[in-house]
């Protein structure tokens, strides 16, 4: 059993940046892929970026990319997601979640947190 909590999360005005971060209670060697997914108001949660635990290709949802970092520190299993020129359109809870499938589709996904709410104002 993996827990996995995020913290971070925090009202920030439009432009700025946020570092988002993810404990993992225990490293998920049978898991191999750590993943960000966003749900804002009234919609489907959505992919926003993944990794490996054991090493890099990151892949991001179109939107990401060039704005955000998803990066994870494996020593302390932790993974971060830094969000930059952050607009409205950002605004949502953001969870981390870690799979076997190297894949957006949030099915991939078995454990899960408990989110962490992002709100960027004007």
């Amino acid at each position: 059993q993996v827990q996995l909590t995020e913290s971070g999360g925090r009202s920030v005005q439009v432009g700025g940046s946020l570092r988002l971060s993810c404990a993992a209670s225990a490293r998920p060697f049978s898991r191999s892929v750590l993943a960000w997914f966003r749900q804002a108001p009234g919609k489907e949660r959505e992919f926003v970026a993944l990794t490996r635990w054991r090493a890099g290709s990151e892949f991001y949802a179109d939107f990401a990319k060039g704005r955000f970092i998803i990066s994870r520190d494996n020593p302390t299993n932790m993974l971060y997601l830094q969000m930059n020129s952050l607009t409205a359109e950002d605004t949502a809870v953001y969870y981390c979640a870690t799979g076997t499938q190297y894949a957006s589709d949030l099915r991939a996904y078995d454990y899960w947190g408990q989110g962490t709410q992002v709100t960027v104002t004007s």
